[in-house]
C-alpha cells in the first residue's frame, strides 16, 4: 500500500521549498493547469508515503487547523537525525516550540509557511 497525503496551499513555491530543501524531499512529479490545478509531489519514488501539495486558480487557503496537528518523520540513528535537524536549520528554518510536551527533548519541532507543523523525530516508529 502506498500513502499519499495531498493538502492545497496559496504558497505552492514557498512549500515545496520547506518540504524539498529543508526537509530533503525530491520532487517525483508536477502539473501545471490540470482543471485549474497546479501541484507538486514530493518524496522517494520507491517510498511508500509521497506529499502532494495543490493550489487552485480560484486560490487554495490552507490555514493550519491547530498546532497540534503533526507530520512526523521518525529518524533513526545519530548521524542521520543530525543531519536532517542541520539542512532545515541551513535553510533557515528554524525550530518552534512543541504544543504537546511530548514531543520535547527527542525532536524538534518546524513550522511550514502555511503553519502547519512537521515533527523530525529521533528514534523508531512503534
Amino acid at each position: 500500500m502506498q500513502i499519499r497525503v495531498a493538502r492545497p496551499t496559496d504558497k505552492l513555491a514557498e512549500v515545496v521549498r520547506f518540504y524539498r530543501d529543508g526537509m530533503g524531499l525530491p520532487v517525483i512529479a508536477h502539473f501545471e493547469d490540470h482543471a485549474g490545478y497546479s501541484g507538486v509531489i514530493l518524496g522517494r519514488p520507491t517510498d511508500q508515503f509521497h506529499l502532494e501539495f495543490t493550489h487552485a486558480t480560484a486560490g487554495s487557503p490552507c490555514p493550519a487547523p491547530t498546532k497540534d496537528n503533526l507530520l512526523v518523520f521518525y529518524i533513526p540513528g545519530d548521524k542521520a537525525y543530525a543531519e536532517a535537524v542541520k539542512r532545515m536549520k541551513d535553510h533557515d528554518y528554524q525550530p518552534v516550540e512543541p504544543e504537546n510536551p511530548y514531543w520535547t527533548g527527542t525532536s524538534h519541532t518546524f513550522e511550514d509557511p502555511d503553519g502547519w507543523r512537521v515533527v523530525l523525530y529521533y528514534g523508531h516508529a512503534f
